[in-house]
């Protein structure tokens, strides 16, 4: 048998490479605003939880898929507690003193604090977490916030429990386990299941899961192996660690716009993007026979049986849907597998199936059942596109943004002074400000006085000639700022010209695939009114064929009815073929009789008158003839078997019929048409008996006994006839059955070591007593009575009856 994938994996390969074919498209769309699901399925051992989750230095999808969300959107990550998620599916946006509200209401708070960064690793999955490969994705929108949460849910006996959920400890009511007796180990409480409900937007999601901020791969990792620690996991036969649940872990992305300064978060809900990626663990699905399971593991067992059958009926009736266009629903509401993805099934993401096969002979028919179902699911097509919301605002703000922040930074930094002594160069405004000399003292306290008006007057001139530098460089910077003014005017000019040729070329592309749009909906229009017309053509078509079908039943039912006739009209010649033959047959068989017996009278009356003649020749011709004695001549015909009676006009032999056994009961005589009459002394007689030449129900029903006729030809050439007998019982269904108890047997025989003589037996035979014997016409007659009349073969070579 030969199942063809989309991608088949060598028992060699390496996680990465599973990981850039199969997950990394999932996380691509995931940080662009799409859903994505991972389905892990195959048989317990075949490696769900190694593809799943990895191993110390090779880590898994899941670890992959952290690192390169983190990866990239690590630079762009909002602070904690600015997306909030609500109880109903939903995101909302805080500012950022709200957020640092509640971040320092939580960091005083005595609850688990969210896994921090800084802090130790775990080792025990510190080795699955570091991956080197850096890999992240291209196209990241900058202008955008993100922040990621994650649950970790499992499904177990098609109950949903939190995997994350902190149990609350109750010290004076103590904990009760299945078996009803106190859990002795008081930190350990069992989850409550939890219930699926409906969001606004007809989403199904897990009501109160525990859904946790990570800001990097080691926090998030670290809360999927908190959770991993209490899954359901029991010895079977197949595997020494065998999960007995469906783990899901759900990774949700939140993302929303900057504002137009590229400062704070957009604080518009209808803005924020909310996707998620769905990593499924299945448990093994096996036969119960080999996973020698009893009691509790039994129960499990049949239940994840259950659910993978669920699972695949939904996929084999979305198959159908979509490839015949029937409208079949899909029974999601089996199992809380498939309640929990529906939207997934009906397009709101991308779903992506990992099949994991062993290749041990044991797991063979199990492993042709996975590979069968897993190739028919790749020709279901869910995936649909996802509307985003439309920003409007300026792409590129937040670089921008910080662009501007820096400048200003450096131009406060260089209007105060120098930095650290370093000199800059200065233009002549900034001298003149700088180095203005100061007016000296313009008080004249002495009419000789000589010196305080010439510096008074070389100050001033001073100042006159900084004032000229001053003005003339103003000048020079304004013709400068002019001659910028009108290069920026003309590149504004032929910016405004290409931008117009750019708008006119578009008006005109706009302009033709508005005539476009016209002509492909009036061709739109002229398809459905064919399409009308074709639908009222094959409606009519289709009542064309609900009659001609009517029709045509009532035709085959009618050819039925007259072949129905036809076998009871056939049946019914048959047997009176039969009939009609059986009586001719009897009226031969009488005329025959009657020819025998007339043709024996006659050879009587002749062999009496041999007698006569040979009494005449024989008698002494000195002695007085005598007559032979009368009482002889009647003693002579008892004394043959099948001779006929002396008596030349005499009735033939009255034969001696059998009364049956049972002759007060009702019985069936079967004869068949080819049954002849014998000539036994013993004839079977039954009085009111139904006689039948073929066994019918009719005759069945009325009698309690069954007696049937059959003739065959014995070792001698004799006819035998048995008497085969039973009884009549009535069936359950309605009908009659016979159970046959006796068999008896009629045969003829001929007497042949007899001889008959004509006369008494003398002392002193004759001399030619030996001769005398074949001559003697009473032995001759005795002899060719058991001949058939005609036959020209001698005595004993022939009998009366035929063969069948």
């Amino acid at each position: 048998t030969q199942y063809s994938f989309k991608e088949v994996f060598g028992t060699r390969v390496v996680q990465k490479e599973l990981f850039d074919v199969v997950a990394k498209p999932l996380v691509e769309d995931l940080i662009r605003g799409k859903n994505g699901l991972l389905f892990t399925y195959g048989v317990t051992g075949s490696g769900k939880t190694h593809t799943m989750t990895g191993s110390p230095g090779d880590g898994g999808l899941l670890p992959r898929c952290l690192d390169m969300i983190f990866n990239s959107i690590g630079p762009f990550q909002a602070k904690r507690f600015v997306f909030k998620l609500d109880d109903k599916n939903g995101v909302d946006v805080q500012c950022e003193v709200d957020a640092l509200l509640e971040r320092q209401k939580r960091d005083a708070m005595p609850v688990p604090k969210t896994p921090s960064g800084k802090r130790q690793i775990d080792p025990e999955f510190a080795d699955m977490i570091n991956v080197q490969d850096h890999c992240k994705v291209e196209e990241v929108d900058e202008d955008n916030v993100y922040s990621v949460f994650v649950s970790y849910i499992e499904i177990y006996n098609n109950y949903i429990y939190d995997l994350l959920e902190e149990a609350p400890f109750d010290p004076i009511k103590p904990k009760w386990n299945n078996c009803n007796t106190p859990v002795r180990n008081g930190d350990f409480m069992p989850p409550q299941s939890k219930i699926l409900r409906e969001d606004q937007n007809h989403n199904m999601y897990v009501t109160g899961c525990t859904e946790v901020e990570v800001k990097s791969t080691e926090e998030a990792f670290e809360v999927f192996w908190r959770g991993q620690k209490k899954r359901r996991i029991a010895n079977t036969q197949l595997n020494r660690e065998s999960s007995r649940s469906h783990s899901v872990f759900i990774i949700k992305l939140a993302q929303a716009p900057l504002d137009a300064d590229g400062d704070n978060v957009l604080q518009e809900k209808e803005q924020i993007t909310l996707s998620q990626l769905s990593l499924v663990d299945l448990a093994g699905s096996e036969r119960t026979n080999r996973t020698k399971a009893e009691g509790n593991r039994l129960r499990e067992a049949g239940n994840i049986n259950q659910s993978l059958m669920t699972l695949r009926t939904c996929i084999e009736v979305l198959r159908e849907n979509q490839m015949y266009g029937t409208n079949k629903m899909v029974p999601y509401r089996d199992s809380k597998l498939t309640h929990l993805f529906k939207n997934y099934f009906d397009g709101e993401g991308k779903v992506r199936m990992i099949v994991c096969v062993n290749p041990k002979a044991e797991d063979y028919e199990e492993s042709l059942q996975v590979m069968r179902f897993a190739e028919m699911t790749q020709e279901v097509e869910v995936a649909r596109p996802v509307d985003r919301p439309l920003c409007g605002l300026t792409p590129g703000r937040r670089f921008r943004n910080q662009a501007f922040r820096e400048e200003l930074s450096r131009k406060l930094e260089m209007r105060g002074g120098p930095i650290n002594g370093e000199t800059e160069e200065q233009s002549v405004s900034e001298n003149f400000l700088q180095n203005f000399p100061p007016l000296p003292s313009c008080e004249l306290l002495d009419v000789n006085d000589d010196q305080t008006l010439p510096k008074l007057i070389e100050v001033l001139e001073k100042r006159h000639k900084l004032r000229q530098m001053l003005s003339e460089e103003f000048a020079k910077n304004v013709l400068a700022f002019k001659t910028m003014l009108q290069e920026f005017d003309s590149s504004v000019v032929s910016k405004e010209n290409y931008i117009q040729g750019k708008l006119s070329e578009k008006e005109k592309t706009i302009a033709g695939q508005k005539t476009e749009l016209e002509r492909l909906e009036k061709k739109i229009k002229t398809l459905e009114y064919k399409i009308e017309i074709l639908e009222k053509t094959a409606t009519i078509y289709e009542e064309d064929k609900r009659n001609l079908q009517q029709e045509l039943e009532s035709k085959s039912q009618k050819l039925q009815r007259q072949a129905s006739d036809k076998r009871r009209l056939e049946a019914r010649l048959q047997g009176m073929v039969a009939e009609t033959t059986m009586k001719w047959e009897k009226e031969c068989e009488r005329r025959v009789a009657a020819k025998q017996l007339e043709m024996q009278n006659k050879l009587w009356v002749k062999d009496e008158k041999l007698k006569q003649l040979k009494a005449i020749v024989t008698e002494p011709k000195n002695e007085k003839p005598e007559r032979p004695s009368r009482e002889r001549d009647r003693e002579k015909p008892v004394q043959r078997s099948v001779s006929p009676s002396p008596v030349p006009n005499a009735p033939p032999v009255r034969l001696r019929h059998r009364r049956s056994r049972s002759a007060g009961e009702r019985w069936v005589d079967h004869k068949p048409p080819s049954n002849l009459p014998t000539e036994t002394v013993m004839q079977p007689h039954v009085p009111h008996a139904i006689t039948v030449a073929a066994a019918s129900e009719k005759a069945l029903a009325k009698c309690d006994k069954y007696m049937l006729t059959h003739q065959e030809l014995a070792s001698d050439g004799e006819i035998e006839t048995k008497l085969i007998k039973g009884d009549v019982f009535k069936t359950r269904g309605g009908g009659q059955a016979v159970q046959f108890t006796e068999i008896e047997t009629l045969k003829q025989e001929s007497p042949t070591g007899r001889k008959r003589r004509s006369s008494p037996s003398n002392p002193d035979p004759p001399e030619d007593a030996a001769d005398s014997e074949w001559t003697d016409v009473e032995t001759r007659c005795s002899v060719a009575v058991e001949m058939r009349a005609g036959s020209a073969l001698g005595p004993g070579y022939q009998h009366h009856a035929q063969p069948k």
